[in-house]
């Protein structure tokens, strides 16, 4: 664990340095950028699709999840292969939204005030459910100190042993679903007569039916939450607020989350790590292996973001005034720049091969690495592209206005 926190404190340090314009070659081109009131009304249109982006891709997310939730109360009350795979496919789904919407992260908005009990990774599965006999319980086995389960105790263990103790979230689902991931052929293959009562010596199967509808419970509250501080209907939640900051201080926030997510997050922490360390346990979603998935649709929650569209799960498209258009309007050549980098790492990030945890392996001319590694370069470009756009506009911005809930 130790190369993660360098690497990733490596990559945090530069997309801080690049968006905060301390590269030279930023520093030089940085100009207080007047904004016309032509340019302004662009912006303010611009910045009103990005806040119904948002709220599209968290109602997504949250649907999905109380999809996700039916699936696994069908798993407890009748279990089977069936009910199991319906219920895997339902997790699959729901991670369809999700990861497009983490670029509306890093900047003290509303998924950031939750997102350690919906995302957080990795985990220490044994947190969860022990693996061996005389090993510390887990909070399943517990019964001792924990006889009932509840969303809210499941919430207050979440991290109290460190950053890997992760009680809830899509990954522990993930977890309970699939099972440990120890197969370099495959994803976890939990038996379905875990969650079956009537196979014998099974005390804990009813137990971990509850843990599940429970995790899945708190996390639709949780998108719920968040999805409602996008709602335009509305009054007094954090897309208000948001819409009514200055629109040099609202673009600020959207650059530096498009910027944290391609830069120390995706290419640094999701990417670079595993690249490194050929560690499966730096793997994102390794229980499912459908981590090549999760990093493809990071990408294009980025691009989504700069293009200004977004195509919701019914095939719907939600789209308007968009980044890449307020950017072309002050310096064309900068955002057509920014346009081809975005779509060259959507295109490297849709290459890399599944299963993640095997592409991670080999030598560096081996395909999965290669694929890998053109991402994380891909993804460097633009996050310095985007380092130039907040030079552009002189970027700067004060949180203490978003962080107060109404």
């Amino acid at each position: 664990m130790k190369v993660r926190f360098l690497v990733a404190g490596f990559w945090v340090y530069m997309a801080a340095c690049a968006l905060a314009g301390c590269r030279e070659r930023a520093a030089e081109k940085a100009r207080p950028a007047a904004f016309t009131p032509e340019l302004a009304a662009l912006a303010s249109k611009a910045l009103t699709t990005y806040a119904d982006l948002a709220f599209a891709g968290y109602a997504d997310s949250a649907e999905q999840a109380k999809k996700l939730l039916s699936a696994v109360d069908a798993l407890s009350e009748a279990p089977s292969q069936v009910s199991l795979a319906a219920a895997r496919r339902a997790w699959i789904a729901a991670r369809k939204p999700y990861p497009q919407t983490e670029v509306f992260r890093f900047y003290d908005g509303p998924i950031d005030r939750v997102e350690t009990l919906v995302n957080t990774w990795p985990i220490d599965e044994s947190y969860v459910e022990a693996s061996l006999e005389g090993q510390q319980p887990g909070i399943l086995e517990n019964t001792k100190d924990y006889p009932a389960l509840t969303a809210d105790l499941l919430a207050s263990l979440n991290l109290k042993q460190g950053e890997t103790s992760i009680s809830t979230g899509y990954h522990v689902i993930e977890f309970l679903l699939w099972g440990r991931d120890t197969r370099a052929d495959g994803p976890g293959d939990r038996p379905y007569t875990d969650f079956s009562p009537k196979q014998a010596g099974n005390a804990l199967a009813q137990r971990r039916g509850v843990y599940l509808h429970l995790a899945c419970e708190l996390l639709l509250r949780e998108l719920e939450e968040v999805r409602d501080d996008w709602d335009p209907r509305r009054t007094g939640n954090y897309r208000e607020r948001f819409l009514r900051l200055p629109v040099r201080d609202a673009l600020a926030l959207v650059v530096k989350g498009m910027g944290s997510l391609s830069g120390p997050e995706l290419s640094g922490e999701r990417l670079s790590v595993p690249y490194e360390t050929k560690d499966q346990e730096n793997e994102h979603s390794c229980f499912s292996d459908t981590t090549h998935s999760d990093v493809a649709l990071d990408a294009l929650g980025v691009e989504n973001v700069c293009l200004g569209r977004y195509t919701r799960v019914d095939g719907s498209v939600v789209s308007g005034p968009s980044l890449c258009e307020v950017i072309g309007a002050r310096d064309r050549a900068l955002g057509e720049r920014l346009k081809a980098e975005l779509s060259r790492s959507v295109a490297a990030a849709g290459s890399i091969p599944a299963p993640f945890d095997q592409a991670i392996l080999g030598t560096d001319e081996a395909p999965g690495r290669r694929a890998i590694w053109a991402t994380i370069q891909a993804l460097q470009r633009q996050t310095d592209t985007l380092s130039d756009v907040a030079a552009l506009f002189d970027l700067r911005v004060s949180l203490a206005s978003l962080r107060k809930r109404p």
